[in-house]
């Protein structure tokens, strides 16, 4: 038994769609001043053998940190653990396979279709059989209200003609623009109010609360538990949201996803679409992360300064505690902790070179692109389902080790279904389907030897190659019967695999040639509101103030999560647009914007031009939103570059004769090599050079270097550079 100091372990875990990575860090007994590591993999579902994956690898965790044996199903006693980060694919995954919550839709009525029609784009123009991803929710119920704003934004004399307000929010004078109707306030009768976006909000009818509570019993007998609800101009306006979002909840739904509170943007297609999103996910992600808390003691979940700190990594790259996770915010957690992890490790400040990242899952590939910065993109597309959230820039395809292979109608194809890890590939000894991982285990590029032993029944077991060839070889029978050229089993096994890197290869074009690219820190919390106004000097202003005052919510509650001083750093954006247009671009502006005041239509007019190579000089502009981030930084790198370190270091050829075993591996245009070198990367030493064909494995990873490929070692990175395809 080890004598480990209290809040000492430090635990970071991703849960993907196959498999559950594990890695710890905790003081070493020898000599209290450096940390020790431990990595576990094991397979994200194993119901047979345990509830929840993580749970499980931290249990392990403790096992071998503490050198106590704690049986499975024990509470988890947390008194040694600092914290627990969590990426989780689960969002993800349940979106791109359609197994979110069954939820309704609640919507102005008028608007029941608008969800249906969205925004009208067409982005496969000329294909023939064109077929439009079914909604997320699976009912709509219309609510008899109705707000509407007061005035034009297209009025040349807006500003002049617009309510002008007391300081408490009194009318001082009433519109006096086009349509008014010469008596009251407004354009006609109904109360008016000032939104939070400034505008005048004309209430035409309030929601009849007891039709809407009959209405939502109706739903909660039907067996609904989840609701998105989405009204007309609720972004300014939420207090009829509001309204029912309490009522649903005095009826019993456990998850009220309103889109006022969600994503208060203009815009009601994709504020609406983002709520049912999240009400589809969010029921999910909650009843796992149930599940993930129920294996703890009470600790952990309390959120107290003396408790182990739980943090999720959210869908920007940013940390958010339980209270600020959600389904919307899950979509790209463990995408994004890629991006972060390879942003920190590649990123070279003085080299500069743009890095692609190619993160390739069991379930789904995500490839993203880092300069220097993270991208952030507010709004998306995942799966056909259109989300306006901030998210870094991923593009996610389902094709991963565990996408399924089947031959239909003459054509190869993996994907989009996924055999995950429970049953898994047809090598995982619990009878699944035929995958990608199959095909890279019968062309040697992945040896059971050498692979974790953690399946079937006893979940000591390796992988299974017989029933990957008897899969393989029905799917050979069918193809060669349907081809006048007779396959032999590895061209039709590489064929898959070919086809399988043409649907990973899509996304990484899309993040480059298609803009034109030839081929740290960590957000803790952010804040935003809507604002609807020209941007002028006397707006400015006011726009200014509100940042100020965003700041420093941002700031007190970064405090509260221990982040301050020159650990904190804020960035301050406006969501600007032309008037007259429907594309709004946040801005950051640049520090050496004119006399380092923030001057947001510079910046605007600077990423406008570079977006669409144009400007429209005679328009005025639009804020929509306003937006403040706050950053809180552990630490900014891990020292030398890989770049600079390769750069200096001998090389050494590492010999044949060094190699642990040789195994037949399948390779591009050259066929089989029976005699490839596997070396193991522990015993290779920094400045070792592996010429390919071979391959270097180490207890999580098998990396093939191919024929002509050159591998070196680094103090952190395998660098590998590839022989120019002549």
């Amino acid at each position: 038994m080890v004598q480990v100091p209290d809040r000492s372990i430090r635990i970071c875990a991703d849960r993907g769609g196959t498999f559950c990575d594990v890695h710890a860090s905790y003081p070493d007994p020898e000599d209290p001043n450096e940390r020790k590591d431990i990595i576990v993999k094991l397979l994200s579902q194993d119901t047979a053998n345990y509830d929840d994956a993580p749970t499980e690898g931290i249990r392990r965790v403790l096992e071998i940190v503490t050198g106590e044996k704690i049986p499975r199903g024990t509470v988890l006693d947390t008194s040694k653990i600092d914290y627990i980060r969590l990426s989780t694919t689960v969002a993800t995954n349940a979106l791109l396979e359609r197994k979110g919550h069954r939820h309704a839709l609640l919507i102005t009525k008028g608007f029941k279709d608008l969800l249906l029609i969205g925004n009208q784009s067409r982005p496969r123009i000329f294909d023939l059989n064109i077929r439009r991803p079914n909604p997320l929710y699976s009912e709509v119920v219309e609510v008899d209200e109705r707000v509407t704003l007061v005035g034009y934004i297209s009025d040349p004399k807006a500003e002049e003609n617009a309510i002008q307000w007391n300081e408490d929010g009194t009318i001082h004078r009433g519109y006096r623009g086009p349509g008014w109707d010469g008596e009251g306030d407004a354009e006609g009768p109904g109360d008016i109010v000032r939104g939070i976006s400034g505008e005048a909000v004309r209430i035409l009818k309030r929601p009849d609360l007891e039709v809407v509570r009959r209405d939502l019993q109706r739903l909660y007998d039907a067996g609904y538990r989840s609701l998105a609800v989405v009204l007309v101009h609720s972004y300014t306006f939420p207090e009829h949201e509001t309204q029912i979002g309490s009522l649903a909840r005095e009826v019993g739904f456990t998850q009220v996803s309103a889109s006022s509170q969600l994503l208060p943007m203009i815009k009601m297609v994709p504020r609406g679409v983002s709520s049912t999103a999240d009400a589809y996910l969010t029921p999910i992600l909650r009843d796992y992360l149930d599940g993930f808390f129920h294996g703890f003691d009470a600790k952990l979940k309390d959120g107290r300064i003396q408790s182990p700190r739980v943090e999720f990594m959210g869908s920007d790259g940013g940390l958010l505690d339980l209270n600020n996770f959600s389904g919307l915010k899950s979509i790209l957690s463990g995408p994004a902790g890629g991006v972060v992890g390879y942003a920190l490790t590649s990123w070279d400040k003085e080299r500069k070179y743009p890095i692609i990242g190619l993160d390739v899952g069991g379930t789904s590939t995500d490839v993203s692109r880092f300069d220097g910065r993270y991208e952030v993109v507010y709004e998306t597309t995942t799966a056909g389902v259109t989300i306006q959230s901030p998210q870094l820039d991923i593009n996610t395809v389902a094709a991963g080790g565990g996408s399924c292979l089947t031959f239909r109608n003459g054509l190869f194809l993996a994907g989009p279904e996924s055999a995950g890890a429970q049953p898994g590939p047809a090598c995982y000894r619990k009878g699944g389907p035929l995958a990608v991982t199959d095909a890279n285990l019968l062309l040697g590029r992945l040896i059971p030897d050498y692979f974790p032993k953690i399946f079937g029944k006893s979940e000591k077991e390796p992988l299974d190659a017989e029933a990957s060839r008897v899969a393989f070889e029905k799917v050979a029978k069918e193809i060669n019967e349907s081809h006048e050229m007779s396959l032999d089993l590895d061209e039709i096994v590489y064929g898959f695999i070919k086809v399988a890197n043409e649907t990973m290869c899509r996304p990484i074009r899309a993040l480059t040639e298609a803009r034109g690219y030839s081929t740290g820190k960590h957000v803790a919390y952010e804040l935003q509101e809507p604002s609807s106004t020209f941007y002028s000097a006397q707006t400015h202003r006011s726009l200014v103030a509100r940042l100020d005052k965003l700041t420093n919510d941002v700031k007190a509650e970064l405090k509260r999560q221990g982040f301050e001083g020159d650990r904190v750093s804020v960035e301050r954006m406006l969501n600007m647009r032309f008037e007259g247009t429907d594309t709004a671009l946040m801005v950051l502006p640049h520090k050496d914007d004119g006399d380092g005041t923030e001057d947001f239509e510079a910046a605007f007019r600077r990423v406008y031009k570079a977006e669409f190579g144009f400007l429209l000089d005679t328009k005025g502009i639009i804020v929509d939103d306003i937006k403040v981030r706050g950053i809180g930084k552990t630490f900014d790198n891990l020292g030398e570059s890989v770049y600079s370190e390769v750069g200096r270091l001998e090389k050494k050829p590492v010999a044949h004769e060094r190699a642990d075993s040789t195994y037949s591996v399948y390779f591009d245009k050259v066929g089989r090599v029976g005699d490839t070198p596997v070396f193991l990367l522990d015993n290779l030493a920094v400045g070792d050079e592996v010429t390919g064909p071979a391959m270097i494995i180490d207890d999580t990873q098998t990396v093939v270097v191919v024929p002509g490929a050159r591998a070196v070692l680094t103090s952190k990175h395998l660098y590998i550079t590839l022989a120019e395809d002549k």
